[in-house]
């Protein structure tokens, strides 16, 4: 899976999305909580997607380019291990929950974290709204918007490290210094499509979200659990914690709860060889 991360532990697979203009850094910590646990452990990186270091999140193709992207990178993890259980966080959660919609069962369990069906949170700008809407604009294809404090971290030193190699190279564990109007675009398109295919999903679901979180309030929660078509929905709401639940002060709570998750559901996975 070259240029993403791939830890081959045992016949059970996870497959993880990272965010939007981000990289497998992002879920390193989990990814390899999970391969200690015996998992194959897949991040992969998807063209116009992941961060280029040094580019500043420059973001090409719409998101369906991202989502065929994906399928792709997937689809030799289904054929190695069978079902497959797929996460993500926040745009990556989007990425998901639309891989369900498309291939239903083929997969096993989703483990949603920091899930963005609205651009909510407390820290963003009070002009939001209008940010999708530059990307009309004659200029458009040059705004980006600087991600700014607290960079979804609640974790102080880890917020330090994040501004650091932000000044210094534009990207970061966080994802990227800078969002390009056209990746805020599509990923405003990529939120309708996921609304809309809600009721489609019917694997078993782990929601993962802060409730402090800056991004994304729990509007995005009571969404998933009000249109999810699952029969089987969990939920941990972390306390100490912004949108980044991979990278802050409760990511082993977080990783725990996907082990849990992942080893409680016998449904989740074929039988084992």
């Amino acid at each position: 899976m070259a240029g993403g991360l791939a830890l081959k532990g045992g016949k059970r697979a996870v497959f993880l999305l990272h965010g939007l203009y981000s990289s497998a850094l992002e879920l390193q910590y989990l990814a390899r909580r999970l391969n200690a646990a015996g998992y194959s452990v897949y991040v992969p990186q998807l063209p116009g997607y992941t961060v280029n270091a040094g580019r500043y999140g420059e973001a090409r193709g719409s998101w369906e380019i991202w989502l065929n992207a994906a399928q792709e990178a997937l689809r030799p993890v289904l054929e190695e291990h069978g079902k497959v259980a797929v996460g993500g966080l926040c745009i990556g959660a989007d990425l998901a929950l639309m891989l369900a919609a498309r291939l239903g069962d083929r997969l096993g369990g989703l483990m949603l974290l920091s899930t963005t069906l609205y651009y909510d949170g407390w820290s963003l700008p009070w002009y939001k709204f209008l940010l999708p809407l530059a990307y009309y604009t004659p200029l458009g294809r040059f705004y980006s918007y600087k991600e700014k404090e607290p960079f979804g971290l609640k974790n102080e030193q880890m917020r330090r490290l994040v501004a650091f190699q932000m000044r210094q190279v534009g990207v970061s564990d966080a994802g990227a210094s800078r969002l390009r109007a056209h990746g805020i675009y599509q990923a405003h398109r990529l939120i309708r499509a996921v609304k809309q295919n809600l009721p489609q999903v019917r694997n078993p679901v782990l929601i993962v979200h802060a409730t402090e979180d800056d991004i994304s309030s729990l509007k995005s929660v009571k969404h998933l659990e009000k249109e999810l078509g699952s029969t089987r929905v969990d939920k941990l709401l972390l306390g100490d914690s912004y949108h980044m639940v991979s990278l802050d002060n409760e990511k082993a709570k977080v990783a725990e709860a996907m082990m849990t998750f992942l080893e409680s559901e016998p449904a989740l996975w074929n039988s084992d060889k």
